[in-house]
């Protein structure tokens, strides 16, 4: 008997053992799967970009609007095709590119990237696929202007996060304004809201060329290289990436692409682009529509259950959920719903928590309205009076009981008008999300007004498809608010 139970425990610890090794070797496998190997098991080259503001890079075809064009979608379509898989752009704010890229959204980064000392740091880069100039722009009638020196004590625009901003810090007396976008530098030179504007040249190619009245100042400033920016452990898809670019340079593919994109030798204007008819447009808002109105009713679902619970739990926990209540309130009103979709869309995955995009909008809208909604709710209790839940109680009722079918039935009444309200609030700050990558209704009129400069068409649109979303809500908030005040 004896022997057979050290058999068994013998066993049962040889079992255990190669349970554990085989869990290792299951582990070592998987992360011996690098993104290169998961590019060829997914057949897909996931690449990220931002379309809007994306001429000549990737931006949405004027006469196809459903269909992403530019010199940088033929190179990731080439890329692809030498790799033997296909590929696809993912959406995301060209600001936040680095961060998506470090949290695993798509493999590559491939949109106007250039090779700084900063992202060098934090990422790996390809050898570069096409070098540019760093060219200023002025107004046709401003003189005296022609390089670095001569922009002392003048604003200057550029872009956010690019090269030509280490430049202009060059110079300390330079005033130095920020855009997040390609277009909005040149319309403000245009307004003379500033003194120059200094970008990448097939930027300035693309906008400020069609921009009326301005003009370049004639000599280079500084010279920068775009290439593919890859996670630091991702080196075997980095040598691959620079040997594929290697042999398009040497049969002239990439030649051919800048080349038609009038890149290659910088000739002439840049190339006009028909628009198609308006109407070609309204596929690609009502879909945007729909997420936005989808976003907007599942987050102010969650947030008129969430906000009732930190409600309660503040006027009947007791410490410290009441005290954890409050605090909740504080923190989510105190600060901004921006700073909180950041956090968790790239803060988050630090700590092992990572949710696709909808997915995190979706949480930062309703944790950010549900602390407004528990104070709504905390001022329509209280506006109950305490009679109520008194009489409730004499009558034999729980406590749990009267605060249900007493309180609660009179409270929620009362603050539904403020939390319709509160909704197409909700509503409109679904916009926010596109920061991180949701490509909602407004981020969908920004891709398409900047790459079809009919910004007036489109707005109108676009405002219009707010409007039949947002209004029959505030017809509803009215007759909320008369029925109530009647009885």
């Amino acid at each position: 008997m004896k022997s057979t139970v050290c058999f068994l425990q013998v066993s049962s610890h040889r079992f255990l053992l190669l349970l554990v090794v085989a869990m290792c070797c299951l582990f070592f496998a998987h992360g011996y799967a690098d993104t290169l190997d998961r590019i060829h098991q997914r057949e897909f080259l996931l690449w990220g970009a931002d379309a809007e503001g994306g001429a000549p890079f990737t931006f949405p075809d004027p006469q196809d609007p459903s269909r992403l064009i530019g010199f940088e979608v033929e190179i990731a379509s080439e890329l692809a095709r030498r790799l033997g898989v296909r590929h696809q752009m993912v959406q995301t704010s060209w600001s936040s590119l680095p961060q998506a890229l470090l949290r695993g959204d798509f493999d590559i980064i491939l949109n106007g990237l250039e090779i700084t000392e900063e992202r060098g740091r934090l990422i790996l880069f390809t050898e570069p696929y096409y070098q540019f100039s760093e060219v200023l722009m002025v107004r046709e009638a401003t003189r005296g202007i022609g390089g670095l020196k001569d922009l002392r004590g003048r604003k200057v625009g550029t872009l956010q996060g690019a090269l030509a901003g280490d430049i202009l810090r060059k110079e300390p007396d330079i005033q130095i304004v920020w855009y997040e976008g390609n277009v909005e530098p040149y319309h403000d030179l245009s307004l003379g809201r500033l003194d120059a504007v200094l970008m990448d040249y097939p930027i300035a190619r693309y906008y400020g060329e069609k921009i009326p009245g301005l003009k370049y100042t004639g000599t280079a400033m500084g010279t920068g290289y775009y290439a593919i920016g890859a996670r630091r452990e991702d080196q075997r898809l980095v040598q691959m990436l620079n040997h594929t670019i290697h042999s398009m340079r040497d049969d002239g593919t990439l030649k051919q692409i800048l080349f038609r994109w009038g890149l290659e030798g910088g000739e002439g204007p840049a190339p006009v682009m028909v628009r198609a008819p308006l109407s070609t447009y309204v596929p690609l808002l009502g879909r945007a529509a729909a997420l936005t109105l989808a976003l907007s009713i599942f987050s102010m679902g969650l947030a008129v259950v969430l906000g009732l619970a930190i409600c309660l739990l503040r006027l009947y926990g007791g410490w410290p959920f009441n005290k954890m209540a409050i605090a909740y309130i504080e923190l989510f009103r105190g600060t901004p719903l921006l700073l909180q979709l950041l956090v968790i869309y790239f803060g988050l995955p630090s700590l092992g928590f990572t949710f696709p995009a909808w997915l995190a909008g979706i949480i930062g809208l309703s944790i950010n309205f549900a602390a407004y909604e528990a104070e709504i709710y905390r001022g329509a209790i209280s506006a109950v009076p305490q009679g109520q839940m008194e009489a409730a109680l004499s009558l034999g009722m729980s406590r749990g009981l009267a605060l249900r079918y007493v309180v609660l039935a009179q409270a929620l009444r009362a603050a539904l008008p403020a939390s319709t309200n509160d909704f197409i609030a909700l509503f409109k700050d679904s916009s926010l999300c596109s920061v991180i990558g949701v490509v909602e209704l407004t981020k969908q009129f920004n891709i398409l007004a900047v790459s079809t400069w009919r910004v007036l068409e489109l707005g109108i649109l676009t405002g219009v498809l707010y409007l039949l979303m947002s209004y029959p809500l505030s017809i509803l908030a009215r007759r909320l608010e008369s029925q109530i005040g009647r009885q």
